[in-house]
């Protein structure tokens, strides 16, 4: 672990386009980078998984296309390689999503489609991803030119599987766990030996020599019983690089009790245990809630984020179960300016603001159409952007 003002130095001679970029832009992402300490881990220079390494050809690309070059399209993007999953989380996103699972061709054509319109961070998920006997193959076309992470229960890893990755360009990996104890993780995951998987997967991901976190969804409960800091004690004891953090998200087929979702106080609170956290020299802190807070990038759910479901659905994000097409039907470029038309950054996730609207317009199936989806986000009042966004948008109109 490194202190960040060398490495951010060095960041900048490898990508001096940077220095174009207006000074408030710039003093914006030196303060938001010195948060944390960047790990070397083969051959990355790795701020927190949630950015691509800041010395690879990914980084460069949010440099040129986005920062400097006014990019319209997507920077983040995840993609479903399954909906199958061995595991049952109460909280799953995908639930109840229905439909064709994409084919192997559809995948990759999907991915490439993703980096043509300026994709630079993609993550993997599912369902399980490692279920799907083509992710080597599908991380091989997503690198070098995208920093590409994979989201997993750990179940069906292999050693040679985890070599297999990291050589086909896999730069992180976040293997789910929600609690220190078997007992209490099998029970959230609806599968016993859900534990032990995943630690066996954290295993020998590190002996890969992949930057190895994990992927810990809060719950209320521990949150309020303060029993976050000592979960990243017990997770700081394995030897992880990183600790990616959320809370319980609404969703339409998950917990409907408002108890259940994290106050905005309790997400304040959180934020202040990763920064306190960052300051130490052990594994790094990621809180997703620090990263879509206003004060930083804020919710960027369709404008700088979409999501292709296992079956070929885009929506704006994981976590919001509207639909504006399918890339069987549709090429992705027209979907994403339909979506981008409707949407607006916010300052705050766009599920925590909206789902009771969506709870009242979901049919039996999921996602929500995208005729429907198109009527519902015309009632959406848009907020104002996140601190980065609206540097950014008086950037370029100074510009202009």
């Amino acid at each position: 672990m490194s202190h960040p003002l060398p490495v951010l130095a060095a960041s900048v001679i490898r990508h001096p386009a940077i220095l174009r970029a207006r000074p408030s832009v710039n003093r914006f992402l030196l303060r938001y980078m010195m948060k944390f300490r960047p790990r070397r881990v083969g051959g990355h220079v790795i701020l927190h998984s949630h950015l691509p390494p800041l010395n690879s050809r990914a980084y460069g690309r949010f440099v040129r296309e986005h920062l400097l070059g006014g990019s319209r399209g997507p920077s983040h993007a995840q993609i479903g390689l399954t909906d199958a999953c061995p595991q049952h989380c109460a909280y799953c996103y995908n639930k109840g999503r229905q439909g064709v699972a994409m084919d192997a061709a559809t995948l990759r054509r999907t991915i490439s489609d993703l980096k043509a319109l300026g994709v630079f961070w993609l993550g993997l998920t599912g369902g399980e991803p490692l279920l799907n006997r083509e992710i080597v193959d599908l991380t091989a076309v997503a690198s070098p030119d995208c920093a590409v992470k994979l989201f997993t229960t750990g179940m069906g890893l292999t050693p040679a599987l985890a070599d297999d990755l990291r050589r086909a360009g896999l730069f992180s990996v976040s293997v789910s766990l929600d609690h220190g104890t078997a007992e209490k993780h099998d029970a959230i995951r609806g599968y016993p030996g859900a534990f032990n998987a995943a630690m066996r997967a954290i295993g020998m991901f590190k002996e890969a020599g992949l930057h190895t976190g994990v992927s810990a969804v809060l719950s209320t409960g521990m949150i309020r019983s303060d029993g976050v800091e000592p979960f990243l004690e017990f997770l700081n004891g394995l030897g992880l690089d990183e600790a990616w953090l959320s809370e319980m998200k609404p969703s339409l087929q998950g917990p409907s009790d408002p108890a259940a979702i994290a106050t905005a106080e309790e997400r304040r609170s959180l934020i202040r245990l990763q920064d306190r956290w960052n300051r130490s020299a052990r594994m790094t802190v990621n809180y997703l809630g620090h990263f879509e807070a206003g004060a930083h990038f804020g919710c960027n759910a369709g404008t700088k984020m979409i999501y292709v479901d296992a079956f070929g659905e885009v929506s704006p994000c994981v976590f919001a179960p509207l639909s504006f097409g399918n890339v069987r039907q549709t090429p992705l470029a027209a979907i994403w300016d339909d979506m981008r038309s409707s949407f607006a950054p916010g300052e705050d996730c766009f599920m925590l603001r909206n789902q009771g609207l969506l709870r009242s317009r979901a049919g039996a199936g999921l996602p929500i159409a995208p005729s429907a989806s198109r009527e519902l986000v015309k009632e959406i009042h848009p907020e104002a952007p996140g601190r980065f966004v609206g540097l950014l948008d008086r950037s370029r109109r100074s510009s202009t």
